[in-house]
């Protein structure tokens, strides 16, 4: 009997892969990875990086030289938009969070925020990219949207510090933040002691999968103009786990583009 012919048909990359492979492009300098980017139409918010492809394609041809690696540690989608956290190593290691809109099944928009990575672990061992890597719980997201808003609006942007019971889980909270360790008791300790040197003034989007919320907010660090990206991973209705990334805004002076960082 002859074998039963295959009719099925491969399913296109999700939008999550799509970006994996552009990401990846940067450490091979293949041109042919921008090719999920729509030209036309493209809005880059990195401020150092030219327009459209011809811009992706130059910046992907400079950071390839030095033999760069590329490592997507964990990547959501959220309808339009991907959200993906990553390791650079341009001879400087980095870390970073990577945002981008589709329209019509290409990339339009991309926003990303980086941070150099310190040689070591945190108090707690932690790295700023370890811990969980897959969403879960994907039916709470619009419920887990709403819970990040109340705690960044509430307790870092109003700093009601007495709050964070109500949105840190006491017994199960692991930080990633460099100069942070684990525990809600840490956090409160920490937050107290800022005196204001890291203020929230404005929340810009927040994006989620399951579980997995990344908040993009504007304010200053120790004066500083600077965007923060913070992602969080909730259970049991409380948050469980914390990433950031901070990033000075440059001065219009240095921009490469007319876009706005957020």
């Amino acid at each position: 009997m002859p074998p039963t012919p295959d009719f099925s048909v491969a399913m296109p990359p999700s939008k999550k892969d799509q970006i994996r492979t552009l990401l990846k492009g940067i450490e091979t300098g293949d041109p042919k990875a921008v090719e999920v980017v729509n030209e036309a139409k493209y809005i880059q918010r990195n401020r150092l990086t030219k327009e459209g492809n011809i811009g992706l394609a130059e910046l992907f041809k400079r950071l390839a030289k030095p033999s760069p690696k590329v490592e997507v540690v964990r990547a959501f989608e959220d309808g339009d938009f991907v959200f993906a956290h990553t390791d650079y190593d341009f001879n400087v290691v980095e870390i970073g969070f990577e945002v981008f809109r589709f329209e019509d099944g290409k990339a339009v928009e991309h926003w990303d925020n980086l941070q150099s990575e310190p040689d070591g672990p945190n108090e707690s061992g932690h790295t700023m990219i370890d811990g969980a890597t897959e969403a879960e719980d994907l039916e709470l997201i619009e419920a887990n949207r709403i819970f990040v808003r109340d705690f960044i609006t509430k307790v870092l942007m109003e700093r009601n510090f007495d709050q964070l019971g109500r949105y840190v889980s006491s017994s199960e909270y692991t930080e990633s933040n460099p100069n942070m360790k684990d525990g809600l008791d840490a956090l409160r300790r920490n937050l107290a002691n800022s005196r204001g040197e890291r203020t929230y003034d404005s929340i810009h989007r927040i994006l989620a999968e399951g579980n997995f919320v990344l908040c993009v907010s504007e304010g200053s660090l120790s004066g500083v103009h600077s965007s923060f990206y913070d992602l969080f991973r909730l259970a049991n209705r409380k948050i469980e786990e914390h990433w950031d990334t901070t990033e000075e805004v440059p001065p219009r002076s240095e921009w490469l583009n007319e876009n706005g960082k957020f």
